[in-house]
């Protein structure tokens, strides 16, 4: 699975929604990163995939839940 920023923030408010997500990504330290937020993480060019798995495991998402909420599929 590759992860772009835009998705890496996707799946963020997905499972956290929104502010929290923001918040999370912003103060929640990541041991397996260094002890470092997220947003530091990303900022310093930690991949996003790299960081989305280390706030799934610091934080207990289900496997399930990783790839993101379905979405419809648009059509034209």
């Amino acid at each position: 699975m590759r992860v772009r920023r835009t998705e890496f923030w996707r799946l963020m408010e997905d499972e956290f929604g929104g502010p929290r997500a923001r918040m999370l990504a912003d103060h929640h330290a990541l041991t397996s990163l260094g002890s470092v937020s997220a947003a530091v993480a990303l900022e310093r060019g930690d991949s996003p995939k790299t960081v989305w798995q280390a706030i799934c495991a610091d934080l207990g998402v289900p496997p399930e839940r990783r790839f993101g909420r379905d979405r419809p599929v648009k059509r034209s």
